[in-house]
C-alpha cells in the first residue's frame, strides 16, 4: 500500500537530512521532488498545486526555520499537509436516526460495490451490534442479486430477496418496508453500476435516493484508478448529495492518488477502505494513520486493532508460555502460522510497522506469503508426534513429509532449519541476562535504541 510514494518520500526526506540547515534554495528543490512524487503518485494537480503551496508557506516561517534536523522538519510539515488533505479526523457513520438507517451505496460497475456492501454488514454488526439487512437493485449485471445474496450468507446477514424482473425502485421500497417490520438497524442498499457515468444511471439512482431518504449515501470507487476515482466521485456528487466515499482495493494501491485526491476535490470524506477479498477486509479510514504509513512512520494503532480482533487471546497466552519454557512444537508453530493469517500476512503487518519504508522494495517483496502455505501444508503432513517432537524427523520421514504435503525434500529440510533456529533465538529469549545483552547489540536498529 503506497509503496512507491513512500519510497519516493524517504529518499526526499534522507536527501534534505544530510544537510545541515534550511533554507529557501533546499527547501524549493526539496518540494520540487516532493512535487514530481505526488504527479507520479497520479494526485490530482490541483490538489499537489495546494499542499505545495501550503508545504511552502510553513517552511519559511521563522519558528520552523529554527529547528535543528530539516529531515524532521519536513517530515512533521508534510505529515499535518497529509493529513489535513485526507479529512483531518475519522468520518464516522450516522447511525443516530430512526431505524432503520438506510445506507445507499453508489459507483460504477466493477468498483467492488456488491462486496464493499456485505464487508459494511459484517463490519456493522461485529463492531456496532446492529442488526443489517442487505438488498440489491442491480437488475442488469447478471449474477448480482445472486453474489450479494451469497456474501449475505457468508457474513450471517439478513437478505432481502429480489427479482431481474422488478424495477429497481419497487425493490427498495419493499425493502425498506421488510426491514421496518423486521426491526433491522440498517438497511442497505446495492446499486447498479455501469461502465461510465450516463443519464439514466444517475436518473435511476437519483429516484432510489429521493424515495428512500438516506442518513448515509457512499460513493464506491476503485482506489487503482488514481485521480480519476475523485473525478468520478465529484460528477456523481452534483447529482447525489454524497456523505462519504468507500475506497477499495487499496491494499493494492502502490500510488495513492485517489486516496489523497477524494477528500480535497469532493469535499466528503473518506469514510472506509477495503484492503482485501475477504468480507473482514473494510477498515474504518484514519488521514493520520494513513499518512504515517505513507511516510513510512508505521500505523501501530491499526496493527494493535486488528490484534485485538483477530487474534484469540487464550492461545495468544497459550503460545507465550510456551515461547518463554522453550516448549514450543511445530503445532504451536502451525497455530502462530494461521493466527498471521488471519491478520492479512506477513507483508500487511510489516507495512504498520515504523521503519519499513526505509527497507529495499526488492527485499519487502521476498516477503511472500505462500511460503507460509506450503509450510502448514508440511506441518500438516506430520504425525502428532512428529509435530510435538520435530528432532524425530530424519531420512525416511523426510521423504514421506514431503510427498504428503506434495513438496520436495529441500523444502522439508529448509522448514526444519528455520525451526531450528527459531528454537535457538527461543533459548536466548529466555534468559533475562542474554536478553538484555542481545537488545544492547541491537541498539543501532530502529525501534531499538
Amino acid at each position: 500500500m503506497f509503496n512507491t510514494l513512500s519510497e519516493r518520500f524517504q529518499r526526499i526526506i534522507k536527501n534534505l537530512s544530510g544537510q545541515g540547515q534550511i533554507t529557501e534554495d533546499n527547501i524549493k528543490s526539496t518540494l520540487q521532488e516532493v512535487r514530481t512524487a505526488l504527479l507520479e503518485a497520479d494526485v490530482a494537480l490541483p490538489v499537489i498545486t495546494q499542499f505545495i503551496q501550503s508545504v511552502t508557506q510553513k517552511s519559511m516561517g521563522t519558528e520552523v526555520l529554527q529547528h535543528v534536523n530539516p529531515g524532521q522538519m519536513l517530515i512533521k510539515l508534510v505529515h499535518d499537509e497529509l493529513v489535513s488533505l485526507m479529512g483531518d479526523t475519522q468520518s464516522q457513520l450516522n447511525l443516530q436516526a430512526a431505524p432503520p438507517v438506510v445506507i445507499l451505496l453508489a459507483g460504477l460497475q466493477g468498483s467492488g460495490k456488491t462486496t464493499s456492501a456485505a464487508k459494511l454488514a459484517r463490519f456493522l454488526r461485529e463492531t456496532h451490534k446492529k442488526s443489517v439487512l442487505l438488498a440489491s437493485t442491480d437488475v442488469y449485471r447478471p449474477a448480482a442479486i445472486e453474489q450479494l445474496s451469497i456474501l449475505a450468507q457468508e457474513t450471517q446477514t439478513a437478505f432481502f430477496p429480489s427479482e431481474i424482473q422488478q424495477a429497481p425502485l419497487d425493490i427498495a421500497k419493499q425493502a425498506y418496508q421488510y426491514a421496518k417490520r423486521h426491526i433491522h438497524d440498517v438497511l442497505i442498499i446495492d446499486t447498479a453500476g455501469r461502465l461510465h457515468v450516463d443519464d439514466a444511471m444517475m436518473a435511476e439512482i437519483s429516484a432510489l435516493h429521493q424515495a428512500l431518504s438516506p442518513t448515509e449515501t457512499l460513493f464506491v470507487v476503485d482506489s487503482m484508478t488514481g485521480q480519476d476515482a475523485a473525478n468520478t466521485a465529484q460528477a456523481f456528487n452534483k447529482v447525489l448529495p454524497l456523505t462519504g466515499v468507500i475506497l477499495t482495493k487499496l491494499d493494492g494501491d502502490a500510488r495513492g492518488g485517489a486516496a489523497l485526491s477524494v477528500r480535497y476535490i469532493t469535499g466528503k470524506p473518506i469514510k472506509f477502505v477495503g484492503v482485501g477479498e475477504k468480507t473482514d477486509a473494510l477498515q474504518p479510514f484514519y488521514p493520520e494513520r494513513t499518512a504515517s504509513r505513507i511516510l513510512g512512520m508505521g500505523d501501530i494503532l491499526t496493527l494493535v486493532e486488528q490484534v485485538q480482533q483477530q487474534v484469540d487471546q487464550k492461545q495468544a497466552e497459550k503460545l507465550a508460555k510456551k515461547f518463554h519454557s522453550q516448549d514450543f512444537n511445530f503445532e504451536d508453530f502451525r497455530d502462530q502460522l494461521r493466527q498471521m493469517r488471519n491478520m492479512g500476512g506477513m507483508k500487511n503487518l510489516l507495512d504498520k510497522l515504523p521503519g519499513m519504508g526505509q527497507v529495499p522494495s526488492a527485499a519487502r517483496d521476498k516477503l511472500d506469503d505462500k511460503i507460509f502455505v506450503q509450510f502448514e501444508a508440511i506441518i500438516n503432513s506430520m504425525t502428532h508426534k512428529e509435530r510435538c517432537f520435530p528432532e524425530s524427523i530424519r531420512g525416511s520421514r523426510k521423504a514421506r513429509i514431503a510427498k504428503g504435503s506434495g513438496t520436495q525434500l529441500p523444502d522439508v529440510n529448509r522448514l526444519l532449519k528455520q525451526f531450528s533456529q527459531m528454537q535457538k533465538m527461543m533459548k536466548r529469549f529466555s534468559n533475562p541476562g542474554k536478553f538484555k545483552n542481545l537488545m544492547k547489540n541491537m541498539g543501532g536498529l530502529p525501534g531499538f535504541s
